[in-house]
């Protein structure tokens, strides 16, 4: 498998492995799966994209198992990537609702389970997967600071956190957050509503949490956009109402005049706003995982025209 260098286009980037694996019933899986794996793997390296987020939840660990499955394949890939995971989700088992749990000893226990199916020593970056409503930011700031003596995790960030989630949560870390992920896209678009229809009576209806951009750019808090794609409603998937009908259309036109693909154009139009966005590609399918490549030089090129035709299409009415 080649690996290339951390520069290269795409570089921003971040392949999601949520899709990885066997059954999210059983977590079970077979070698069909490691093989899949390991070809997506392959198509996100040849894309440039050095870094893979993952957690411990996902297809109930077998992701992070078949990824430690390809790691063992290519022991070279490891010291050229860096993998994310995230921990906090506590799925539905028999009599178990399904919950979310920040206390120190699930902290570890999601940390040291994800390093195990992995194989790997320790999480470059620990992602806090969803707010707990019975945490205490103290106890998690104690849970973080032991795996980063004990050499477990790097970096530290937060996932589906509002921004004063945020602030409790690094008043009481003594490292600073890197991270926060949220889901972001073209169909998603709640972040740019946020600050466009501030003073206006549609500002009821907007479910994204307005300050955030701007706080994670004051603390050099990475924004990344889990669900960046949307579903590809936008690029050969099913439209489900005339106006994610349009929006396609619209994607396809500029992907031809631009060159590229409809997959570089949704990504780069999350790409180009100036808050750094770092999309999260999550399908499994390799040609689709290469039509992203091009989505930083896209996000270059846009002109604000077009980024705000494409913004309007969306939203299926005009900015106020």
């Amino acid at each position: 498998m080649q690996v290339l260098d951390e520069e290269s286009p795409g570089s921003r980037l971040i392949y999601g492995c949520m899709g990885l694996g066997g059954s999210w019933e059983d977590g079970r899986y077979g070698a069909r799966e490691v093989d899949l794996a390991e070809a997506a793997v392959a198509a996100a390296v040849e894309s440039g994209i050095g870094r893979f987020d993952h957690a411990d939840i996902y297809r109930r660990g077998s992701a992070e198992s078949v990824f430690g499955e390809v790691l063992r394949r290519a022991p070279e890939l490891r010291a050229r990537i860096r993998i994310q995971g995230k921990v906090g989700i506590r799925l539905a088992a028999g009599d178990v609702v399904g919950h979310y749990d920040l206390g120190a000893v699930a902290i570890r226990e999601g940390v040291l389970g994800s390093i195990e199916r992995l194989g790997v020593e320790r999480l470059d970056v620990l992602l806090l997967h969803r707010p707990d409503p019975l945490w205490e930011p103290v106890e998690v700031a104690s849970a973080v600071a032991e795996l980063q003596r004990d050499g477990l995790v790097g970096d530290v960030g937060a996932s589906n956190m509002s921004t004063a989630q945020l602030v409790a949560l690094q008043d009481a870390l003594g490292t600073p957050l890197v991270a926060n992920q949220l889901e972001m896209s073209l169909a998603r678009h709640g972040f740019v509503d946020s600050a466009v229809l501030v003073n206006h009576p549609d500002n009821v209806g907007t479910d994204f949490p307005h300050g955030m951009l701007e706080h994670c750019g004051r603390r050099g808090i990475e924004l990344q956009a889990w669900g960046a794609l949307a579903a590809g409603r936008y690029t050969g998937g099913s439209a489900v109402d005339g106006r994610t009908a349009a929006t396609a259309a619209l994607v396809a036109r500029m992907a031809a005049d631009l060159g590229v693909t409809p997959e570089a154009v949704v990504l780069g139009w999350l790409m180009r706003h100036p808050a750094r966005i770092a999309p999260v590609v999550g399908t499994t399918n390799p040609d689709r995982i290469r039509a992203c490549a091009q989505a930083e030089s896209v996000a270059a090129a846009m002109t604000r025209v077009q980024w705000y035709t494409l913004y309007t299409a969306a939203r299926g009415k005009p900015v106020p």
